[in-house]
């Protein structure tokens, strides 16, 4: 995947919320955080956690070069499934991230903790129920739609898809924190 794919499967999420607080949980690099800004302006402040501080650098670098302001890009070395210092939030992107956790209800109600009331989140995932050695957890849509219920999420709506050569492709997904 390149950017313009990253790009396409968040767009359909129609970010329009000036000011917003977001995350990128597992953000790694920041291939999703850098699409991510573009989609939602230079006036939201996004998190970008990742347990890599080298990656964490990386995503700095580049978000430098495309963006003029970087002021509003927050990094925070850490591990998304534990306790965090994050303001509440009202949307959070997991970007092939929650697919290295066998428990995704326990991982996904902690998240959820994250979420002002109705908070969004978006994930991208493999479209497959049995992973691999690099992805151990993958799960479908369908398969999401039930985690998110038991979770304390509102109904997914798949957002897009995008093909891969490994995996059966990826979809993007949003919900809603219920309260």
């Amino acid at each position: 995947m390149d950017h313009k794919d990253h790009v396409n499967l968040l767009r359909p999420a129609n970010f329009t919320q000036e000011n917003a607080s977001w995350a990128d949980l597992g953000a790694g690099s920041g291939a999703f955080t850098v699409a991510l800004r573009e989609l939602i302006g230079p006036t939201a402040n996004i998190y970008a956690v990742d347990k890599d501080r080298a990656s964490l650098n990386q995503l700095q670098r580049d978000h430098q070069i495309r963006f003029e302001d970087s002021n509003n890009l927050h990094l925070v070395v850490g591990d998304f499934s534990r306790a965090l210092s994050l303001p509440p939030l009202d949307g959070i992107l997991m970007a092939n991230s929650l697919h290295f956790f066998k428990d995704k209800v326990k991982v996904l109600e902690h998240v959820k903790s994250f979420l002002k009331p109705k908070g969004t989140l978006i994930l991208v995932e493999y479209n497959v129920d049995k992973g691999n050695l690099w992805v151990p957890y993958p799960f479908t849509f369908s398969t999401f739609g039930k985690l998110a219920k038991q979770s304390g999420f509102a109904e997914p709506r798949q957002l897009a898809t995008a093909p891969s050569s490994f995996l059966h492709g990826f979809y993007s997904t949003i919900t809603n924190k219920i309260d």
